[in-house]
This record gives structure tokens, C-alpha cells and sequence, in this order.
């Protein structure tokens, strides 16, 4: 008797473990360790002179993340955070313009997003010789059903000026 017990306890978290599995149609099936992706490269700036540096970022498919200016205060903004290098002086981040998006369920309120591939610049003024700039993105992704816990991506920036 035990046995059948324990024989439809198995069929009953059948359908749960399958689920688990197989994940819902309406979400993606694996969640991703980091939603938006850095391609870090070399670059070169003329030496005492205003350059800018631009950093590559792309957003995994599937996912957006709100602009640097979303359109709600509910909203966390996407952030870069650099921290100050010896012999570089770093002004003002420029962010690229986001993208209008809007949800099927309510068309008519529309997000600024970032999606797929955007960058951020930042004009820097550095001695010669090569220098890194350490930083951080914060950013909050969301897919089209839900909007997850923000997350902080490390940023190093190499280059050489000349």
C-alpha cells in the first residue's frame, strides 16, 4: 500500500517537475547570470587632448532595460559608474537615445528602453601612456511579462593615449 502512495505522490509532481524542466512558453527558459553583455576593447585617444572612449554594451535577446531617462520614477534607470584614474580626467557620460516600447497590454503607455546593441561614450582628456578606468552599469532588465531585481555589471576601460 505504501508503495501506491508513493506511486501517486511520483505521478502528482510529475507535471510540476516537468514544468520546472521545460519552463513556460511565456518566459524564456533560462534565465540569464547577466542580461546585458560588455565587450571590452583596447582603444587609443590622442594624448592631452579631448577623446572619447565609447563602450560597447549589448542587451540578451529577449530582454530590455530601461534608458538612462525611463519615463517612470518607478522605473531604475541604466547608470554608469566610473571611478576616478590617475592622470585621466573623465566629463559628463553620453548615453545613447532609447527606444520607444510598449506592452501588448496596455499599448498606449510607452517605455525608453535600451535593446540589442547600444553604447556609451565618455570623452576623457589622459596623459600619455596607458591607463584603465574601473567602473559599473546598473541596470534593470525586463522581459515582456516582468521586470527583475536591478544588477551591476563590472566595466573596465583600457587605453592608451598617444
Amino acid at each position: 500500500m505504501r508503495l501506491g502512495i508513493a506511486f501517486a505522490g511520483l505521478l502528482l509532481a510529475a507535471p510540476v517537475m516537468l514544468a520546472q524542466q521545460v519552463g513556460s512558453l511565456d518566459a524564456p527558459a533560462v534565465k540569464p547570470k547577466s542580461y546585458v553583455l560588455y565587450a571590452s576593447e583596447e582603444q587609443s585617444v590622442a594624448a592631452g587632448k579631448r577623446s572619447v572612449l565609447e563602450l560597447h554594451f549589448r542587451v540578451v535577446d529577449g530582454f530590455h532595460v530601461n534608458s538612462h531617462t525611463p519615463k517612470s520614477e518607478l522605473l531604475i534607470p541604466t547608470q554608469i559608474a566610473l571611478q576616478q584614474a590617475p592622470g585621466v580626467k573623465a566629463d559628463a557620460v553620453e548615453y545613447p537615445a532609447g527606444t520607444s516600447y510598449s506592452f501588448s497590454f496596455d499599448p498606449t503607455e510607452k517605455l525608453d528602453v535600451y535593446s540589442g546593441a547600444f553604447t556609451v561614450k565618455v570623452p576623457v582628456v589622459a596623459t600619455a601612456g596607458a591607463h584603465t578606468i574601473e567602473g559599473s552599469l546598473r541596470y534593470q532588465a525586463c522581459d515582456h511579462a516582468a521586470c527583475y531585481p536591478p544588477k551591476s555589471l563590472p566595466v573596465q576601460v583600457i587605453f592608451t593615449a598617444k
